[in-house]
Order: C-alpha cells, then sequence, then structure tokens
C-alpha cells in the first residue's frame, strides 16, 4: 500500500471506533456514560493486538492493548458471540470497567475482534458508586472472570442475572448493558463491511503494513532520546487506610530505539485500594511514550512494541489477588504518568512538562433503599455519630441504622485541575489531564437527576506553580445535599505537591473539606440534608524559573 492508502485505511479503522462511541453514548442510561462519557472503544486482530482505537480513555485502551491476547485466546469463539470481563487481575482494570468483546467472522473466518469498555457507577460494590475505601477486591463489587454473556447473538440470561442482581438499580445497568452490546454489533457490522470491500488477504496485508510503519514511527522517537539509565520516583499520598507516602520508584533504560521501565524498588502492595494490576502500568507507561509521537501515529501494536515494563509481583504496581484496586486504576495511574515524565525530564527535558494535577479526584455519592451507612466522626472534625479510620467507616452497615431513602441511586464523576506547564506553553486550568479526558457532569443533569445542588464551580485561581510558563490553575467545586447520601471520595496530591520543572515552582496541593473541616484525601462517610462538600483540586507544576 501507497501512504495514501495507508492513511485512509488507518482512518476506516478509526470510524469503526468512533461509531461504536457515538452508539454508545446515545444509546446509554446512566450520566456517567451518557453524559461524562466514561467508555471507550477499539478494534483487535484475531490474535488480539490492537488495530485501532478511538479518542477515548487513556487508562482504559491502554490496558485493553496490554491484556487483550490473554483474554481471547483461550475462548472457541463464534459468531453473534460476546465476553463480559471485569476482573482486573485477568484483563481488566477495576470492577466499574466492565468490557464487552464481540468476534468477527468472514465465511466462519475469525478476522479479529470489537470491544468496548465502560464504567459502571453501580457493580454492586459495599458503598453507592461502587468506589469504596476498600480492602480487597470482593468488596468493591461483583468480580467477572472472561465470559459468555451472549451466544449466537442471544443474551445468556443467566449471566445477565448474576451481574444485575448485585446492583442497587437495574433499570440503569440493564440499559448501559444494552447500549454496549448495541455498540459491539455495530462495530461488528461496520468491520465486517470494510474488510469484505477490501477482500480478506489486503485486510490482513494492510494491518501487517499499518502496525510496520507505527512500529518505525515508535523506533525514531526512542531514537531521539539519549541512550542511558534515567531514575525517578514520586509517592502517593495514602491508601485510605492510614499507609502513608507510598513510594513508585522506576528505571527507565533507554537503548537504540527500545525502551524498558523497570520499576524495581517500588514499595510492596498495600491494605488500601491504591494497588495496581499490571494492565493499569502499562496502560499509563503506553501513554506517556504515546504523546511523544506525532498526531499521525497509527494507534495499533506496533506503536507500543519497542516498549517493555517489569515490576516485582506483589509490589504496588503488580499486585496480587484479591487486593483493593479500585483507586489504582484512577489515582496510581495518574503517579505513574508523573513518574515516567519525570525519568524522562532528566533525558529530554525540553520536551516534559511539569507535573499535571496528578488525581482524577473521584467522588462517589448516592443512597441504599432501607438505611445508608452509619457512622461519621472525622479525627480532627465532628459531623455526627460513629468514626471513620483512616478514611474508613467503621462499625458502617448498609441494613438500616441511617435515614431511609425511597430511592436507589448510584453516581460517580472525576474532576479536572491544573494541567503542568511545558517548554513553550503555560497550563491549562481547570482540565482533565493524562489518564482520563471524560467530560464533567453538568450541573443541571446533576441537579435534575440527584438530590444535590452545586453551589459552586468555578477556576481555584492562583494554584498554579510559578515559572517561567506557569502552571495551570485548579478546580473549586462545592455540594450542597438535600437528602442523607453516602459520599466517598477518592483524591491525591493533597500532601504531596505536582512538582515544577526545570527550577518552575510546585503547584498548589488541593483540599477537600466538609461543613468547613478539612477531610483526608480519601474517605467515606454519610451527610445529612443541607451539609456542603468542597473539593478544591491541585494545579500544575510551573516550567522553567521565572524571569
Amino acid at each position: 500500500m501507497n501512504a495514501i492508502e495507508l492513511s485512509i485505511f488507518s482512518s476506516r479503522l478509526n470510524a469503526v471506533c468512533d461509531e461504536m462511541g457515538a452508539v454508545l453514548q446515545r444509546a446509554a442510561f446512566s450520566p456517567n456514560i451518557r453524559d461524562r462519557l466514561d467508555f471507550s472503544c477499539a478494534v483487535f486482530d484475531v490474535q488480539g493486538e490492537l488495530c485501532a482505537q478511538a479518542a477515548h480513555i487513556p487508562v482504559h485502551l491502554g490496558s485493553m492493548a496490554y491484556a487483550m491476547r490473554d483474554i481471547v485466546k483461550d475462548i472457541n469463539w463464534q459468531a453473534g458471540d460476546m465476553v463480559v470481563v471485569n476482573d482486573p487481575f485477568l484483563g481488566g482494570t477495576h470492577l466499574p470497567d466492565v468490557t464487552l468483546i464481540a468476534p468477527v467472522f468472514i465465511a466462519e473466518q475469525l478476522m479479529g475482534f470489537v470491544a468496548n469498555r465502560a464504567h459502571h457507577a453501580d457493580i454492586g460494590g459495599y458503598s453507592p458508586g461502587s468506589m469504596p475505601i476498600s480492602k480487597s477486591l470482593e468488596e468493591e463489587g461483583i468480580v467477572i472472570p472472561p465470559q459468555l454473556l451472549l451466544k449466537g447473538g442471544e443474551i445468556i440470561q443467566s449471566v445477565m442475572k448474576s451481574i444485575l442482581d448485585v446492583t442497587r438499580n437495574k433499570t440503569i445497568g440493564e440499559g448501559d448493558f444494552a447500549a454496549q452490546i448495541s455498540a459491539n454489533r455495530t462495530g461488528v457490522i461496520r468491520l465486517t463491511d470494510l474488510i469484505k470491500k477490501v477482500s480478506v488477504s489486503s485486510y490482513q496485508t494492510a494491518l501487517d503494513e499499518l502496525n510496520e510503519y507505527a512500529f518505525t514511527i515508535a523506533r525514531g522517537v526512542l531514537a531521539s532520546i539519549p541512550n542511558g539509565d534515567y531514575q525517578f520516583y514520586d509517592v502517593m499520598d495514602d491508601d485510605g487506610l492510614g499507609n502513608k507516602d507510598l513510594a513508585i520508584k522506576l528505571t527507565l533504560k533507554v537503548k537504540d530505539s527500545t525502551v524498558h521501565a523497570d520499576f524495581a524498588g517500588t514499595d510492596p502492595q498495600t491494605t488500601g485500594n491504591i494497588n495496581c494490576p499490571m494492565s493499569v502500568v502499562a496502560a499509563a507507561v503506553y501513554y506517556v511514550f504515546r504523546c511523544l509521537m506525532p498526531d499521525y501515529t497509527p494507534a495499533c501494536e506496533g506503536s507500543f512494541k519497542p516498549i517493555t515494563i517489569a515490576a516485582p509481583e506483589g509490589c504496588l504496581l503488580n499486585a496480587k489477588r484479591p487486593a483493593a484496586v479500585a483507586a489504582g486504576n484512577v489515582e496510581t495511574s495518574t503517579r505513574i504518568v508523573d513518574v515516567v515524565m519525570g525519568a524522562l525530564a532528566k533525558a529530554i527535558p525540553d520536551k516534559i512538562p511539569a507535573a499535571s494535577h496528578g488525581s482524577m479526584n473521584n467522588i462517589a455519592m448516592g443512597s441504599i433503599e432501607g438505611g445508608s451507612i452509619e457512622g461519621s466522626r472525622i479525627d480532627g472534625g465532628r459531623i455526627d455519630g460513629g468514626r471513620i479510620d483512616g478514611g474508613r467507616i467503621d462499625g458502617g452497615n448498609s441494613n438500616g441504622g441511617g435515614a431511609h431513602q425511597d430511592r436507589h441511586w448510584d453516581y460517580y464523576e472525576t474532576m479536572g485541575g491544573g494541567m503542568g506547564a511545558g517548554p513553550i506553553h503555560d497550563g491549562l486550568s481547570a482540565v482533565q489531564t493524562h489518564m482520563t479526558n471524560t467530560r464533567n457532569t453538568p450541573v443541571e443533569v446533576m441537579e435534575s437527576n440527584y438530590p444535590v445542588r452545586v453551589i459552586r464551580y468555578a477556576i481555584r485561581e492562583g494554584t498554579g506553580g510559578l515559572g517561567q510558563h506557569r502552571g495551570g490553575d485548579g478546580l473549586i467545586r462545592e455540594f450542597e445535599f438535600t437528602d442523607t447520601t453516602t459520599v466517598t471520595l477518592l483524591t491525591e496530591r493533597r500532601v504531596h505537591a505536582p512538582w515544577g520543572s526545570l527550577g518552575g515552582a510546585n503547584g498548589q496541593c488541593g483540599v477537600n473539606k466538609l461543613n468547613n473541616v478539612v477531610m483526608p484525601a480519601k474517605f467515606s462517610t454519610t451527610v445529612e440534608k443541607n451539609d456542603c462538600l468542597v473539593i478544591e483540586t491541585a494545579g500544575g507544576g510551573g516550567w522553567g524559573k521565572a524571569d
């Protein structure tokens, strides 16, 4: 294929992913998928290697690229099948991210797969929003190993029921699964049409050439990084259960257009939920190097082949079952990006920005009909009744003892902050960075669906680090609750500030406040009517010394 033909082929594959995403968004029931766009779509070849992806969520797509080979190889695929999985230790990321995979056949020949991954705000976790301050995987919701959800085009009702039965709002869950199924069916139709149009042999040849082209670009970019070993480390604020300053260490070994990311020396896995499976680590590492590549680089397996990754088994970044991982996907992945960029800043300082705000600033909330989690006194400030230790409610339960709620609801959102400044630009303010690019939930959508008012939504002025180029500012979002609600926050950069680069100042740390009481980075509690929660996110680091 010539360059023009290859570019058109790549665009056609990307269009399949884009249309899948459009179907998923428009058919979804939950605001988390429909409005925030917390989903991703991709195309894979028959071995499970990435062929194309839409510009959706980096942590979803990189992890799928890493894990799909192991998922698809042991299944006897038939036309019309779809497999569902969310197990973080068998190809998932964290339990709310549920993946559906469908095979594509041409005349009984398996040609590849389409897949989508969407975040379900309720997957049966013990607190509303299914992002609890957890100690084990099972506390975070239902664990779904790879298994058939559809057989021959028909839903296996027993499997669907086993998933929906753990959720608190089956209508929302069923609607979101229907949207995911529809997205995959659309992908199967469009990819089938494409393959038939170009022919099976031409499609396979085009995939080989696309991967070779991406591989050539990737090696060319890596060749611009001087050979050497570059070290960097950073720390997580805490795990929500009293363990603090957990280190992530990296030696980045660059040699002859290849890179090996070695995380030896990283702290062991911890009690709380900031542990990661290797698929999440891969997503973060791939993302950083993909950012160094030109925009026209195909998003396929070839672009990742010169990059290898290692982390000691049982460490924070290669946790063993049944470690809790809910925040590893959202918070630890973001810190891995900072560590990889910090190492690269020693090799190519004129190309690497300062640290961004360094957290997805996760908020999960909701109610459980017939009761709410009991408890609520926090060390350093009283709210009412019970006690929270290290951010986790002790003695709480969801079977009475709290105010009665007349309906189930679950809500989840991530919030932006300040972007790190770079060699030629100031950082943007109040934006999502790095491992997520979801939208915010519109205030009108939130207030019309849930017993919550958004009192303030503003840029947190002056929180970006100073420098030759200034870091972006964080944001402020203030919630007032109009009914008893269980709230969980999983945030970072509340203790350790986003670092500046080449003499630029650090960004300011974020702050969480409940009724004007400063709260931990990670906590869960029950709030009452008229309580106010304020989340102030961190600013980005500055770049270069100020004039």
